[in-house]
């Protein structure tokens, strides 16, 4: 089969993540609002404002709508292209640059260089959209009607960066970067690995290599793995966007709550024990495995369609 361009990759995946976060946006507004709900106080103490994320879905339909429910999308699909044009755009780039350095052939799966590969391109990838997060996760956060954690209203994305920019300075666009970075280094040596680990493996057991369910299912693996790996940082990530920011002795805007992604993850773990990190994981699977599975499948359906197309079109 033929290789896409860096610069074609990057639109296929850009497209696919696009077509999967309309659909996984809500439970990801549930996981934000549940990974903030009683940050840095010990289990038990102060009353929950969300029982459950199913308990999110519902209030937040019932006091704000399709928009609560939907908040922070315009800024996901911007994210998405940032994340996973550049997540499955530079992967096959970067794996086969890795295999030919180690004198092994580009086409062949190494789990070095595979992992190394998802790691680098996710990690591109999140610093490239980290002012799209950093907005997305605000914005899903606020509540007029059941709010938890700091609440910032903004009207719409291109409001919020503006805002940021003026309360904060610039940097204030690259708040959590490392955060950031942390969360897609693990999510990315993990995801595509796993999934194209998954396929081979279905593929070598009789799976139709090009069958809906065999993507379905080897998506549908890696969706798990990733949402187990990745929680943690996920929920620093959150916290480490959120936290309320304060003029430091140098002038410079600083967080009030947390200095980097390790003083976050040991805060919470001091304060909150070890479920602490794991707050949102319900809905965090409820994300990530449709995530993951329309995102991969859109990818390889969008990849496949075009490549058909430019052959039809030589």
């Amino acid at each position: 089969m033929a290789h896409l361009s860096t610069f074609e990759g990057f639109v296929c995946g850009g497209l696919a993540g696009c077509t999967a976060v309309t659909f996984s946006n809500p439970a990801e507004v549930a996981k934000t609002r549940l990974q903030l709900q009683g940050e840095l106080m010990k289990s038990g103490s102060g009353e929950k404002v969300y029982k459950n994320v199913f308990d999110v879905f519902v209030k937040t339909w019932r006091n704000e709508g399709f928009r609560g429910v939907q908040r922070g999308l315009g800024p996901a699909y911007f994210y998405q292209v940032a994340l996973n044009g550049s997540r499955l755009g530079l992967y096959e780039p970067f794996r086969r640059w890795a295999n030919k350095q180690l004198r092994y052939s580009p086409t062949q799966q190494l789990p070095l260089t595979s992992m190394g590969a998802g790691a680098v391109s996710a990690i591109v990838g999140s610093y490239v959209g980290n002012p799209l997060f950093l907005v997305k996760t605000r914005m899903q956060a606020y509540s007029p009607a059941l709010p938890v954690g700091a609440q910032r209203c903004y009207r719409h994305g291109w409001d919020a960066l503006s805002t940021i920019v003026r309360e904060e300075g610039a940097k204030g666009l690259l708040r959590g970067w490392d955060a950031a970075i942390l969360r897609g280094g693990i999510g990315g040596s993990v995801q595509l690995p796993s999934y194209i680990w998954s396929k081979t493996q279905l593929v070598r057991y009789g799976f139709d290599p090009d069958g809906m369910w065999t993507f379905l299912a080897s998506s549908s693996i890696a969706g798990v793995i990733l949402c187990l790996v990745m929680q943690p940082a996920d929920t620093t990530l959150t916290r480490m966007y959120n936290q309320p920011t304060m003029k430091g002795p140098d002038g410079r805007m600083v967080g009030t709550l947390y200095k980097n992604p390790i003083d976050c993850l040991w805060k919470t773990f001091k304060a909150e024990g070890i479920r602490g990190w794991y707050k949102g994981t319900t809905a965090h699977f409820l994300r990530i495995a449709p995530h993951t599975i329309i995102t991969l499948t859109a990818n390889d359906i969008i990849v496949r369609f075009y490549l058909k197309t430019r052959h039809l079109s030589d």
